[in-house]
């Protein structure tokens, strides 16, 4: 048996790391697998629906080479604003009529390839459909023979578009079985919830979108994610190092466990008289079995209709393991007062109120401040 010394086990390890990190991030093994499933499937049925809309043409390809591409992007990074629907059918489209204009205004072949190129680029981004095998649509409608010559307009829809399109209805389809979401969906802007002129509670300290926007400007590069992912992708990383030096105290440490509740078929004044009674905000609301099955609070109150029966919301539920800082973003969206700490069946254990968890972090810092004012005052000996 051959022992590696310490020197080539590091190579050994290095050169393993080299070759299985993902270099875009969340490139798992699984997700690439996936990737390449999709793709077999894309290629593979729009080739044959292609081949039985268009019967045995003999002056125009089934599928052309960009749709390759397009397929590459589409099952391996469907996050990417470049792998949407409208890129993906728009950009090889439009990069295909604007190479076969080319063709025909420019008769020497090096410049109209470096025109129908650089002027694909130019049309997709004035229409917000930049995709990167456009590139190549554009370059095969002014090199692509004789066939492709022979059809002229007709080739950017048959069959570029309809390549383009079939694989984008194949790639909705395959994601939606495969549990992905696609198309992307950017996230959405926080607003404020009280519609006033304030930023929300969440985005009031910290970095903002300027912050985000200045940082890709130094970057001088281009990145493939959108300003909004950007934003999200970075509050979670903040969400997540919370969790990592904070997560210790559970919300079973700090919830209330003397729960104040109110029965589903209560009347409205009595809800009303049990939130005034204990000056609370927020009642979870049980059926007959002592279920939780939402919570009625002064708002929901408020805004009933006369005469009508308890008005009840989705209750934001927790277990008494989760990490008592987890429900930081809950919380304080602004909306939120209470969470309410479920068991088995659906029990309610506890509520966890926006004070519970401003006296925990408090709490938390300020050991933290006495541990290190204790360690700098040893270091000082």
């Amino acid at each position: 048996m051959t022992i590696l010394s310490d020197s080539a086990q590091k190579k050994s390890n290095s050169l393993k790391k080299t070759l299985f990190n993902p270099i875009l991030a969340g490139a798992t093994l699984k997700e690439r697998l996936l990737g390449c499933l999709g793709a077999l499937i894309g290629i593979c049925i729009t080739g044959f629906v292609c081949a039985v809309m268009m019967g045995n043409s003999d002056h125009l390809p089934l599928i052309v080479a960009p749709i390759g591409a397009s397929a590459v992007l589409l099952f391996a990074v469907p996050a990417s604003p470049l792998a949407q629907p409208w890129p993906i059918i728009g950009g090889n489209t439009i990069s295909a009529i604007v190479g076969v204009v080319i063709s025909y205004l420019i008769d020497d072949p090096m410049l109209a390839v470096g025109l129908a190129v650089s002027l694909a680029i130019l049309v997709m981004s004035l229409t917000r459909s930049l995709h990167p095998p456009g590139g190549a649509a554009a370059l095969t409608a002014v090199i692509g023979g004789a066939a492709v010559a022979k059809a002229g307009f007709l080739f950017p829809f048959i069959p570029v578009a309809l390549n383009s399109i079939i694989l984008v209805c194949l790639g909705l389809a395959f994601h939606k079985l495969a549990r992905r979401q696609y198309p992307h969906r950017p996230s959405v802007a926080v607003v404020n919830p009280h519609k006033t002129n304030d930023a929300p509670p969440t985005l009031r300290v910290g970095f903002d979108k300027g912050d985000i926007d200045a940082a890709l400007s130094d970057l001088h590069e281009t990145l493939d994610i959108s300003p909004g992912d950007i934003d999200t992708l970075l509050r979670q990383v903040e969400m997540r190092a919370l969790l990592r030096t904070r997560g210790d105290i559970t919300c079973g440490d700090v919830m209330s466990r003397d729960v104040v509740c109110v029965e589903q078929n209560a009347t409205p004044e009595q809800a009303r008289a049990l939130l005034l009674a204990h000056d609370i905000r927020t009642l979870p609301v049980l059926d007959a079995q002592r279920a939780l099955v939402g919570i009625v609070g002064l708002r929901e109150l408020a805004a009933r209709q006369e005469n009508g029966a308890l008005p009840i919301s989705p209750a934001v539920v927790a277990r008494a393991t989760d990490p008592a800082i987890g429900l930081l973003p809950k919380l304080t969206d602004g909306m939120t007062h209470a969470v309410v700490i479920v068991g088995e069946n659906n029990a309610v254990e506890g509520i966890v109120s926006q004070t519970d968890l401003l006296v925990t972090v408090s709490k938390s810092l300020l050991a933290n401040r006495l541990v290190d004012d204790q360690v700098a005052g040893g270091q000082g000996i």
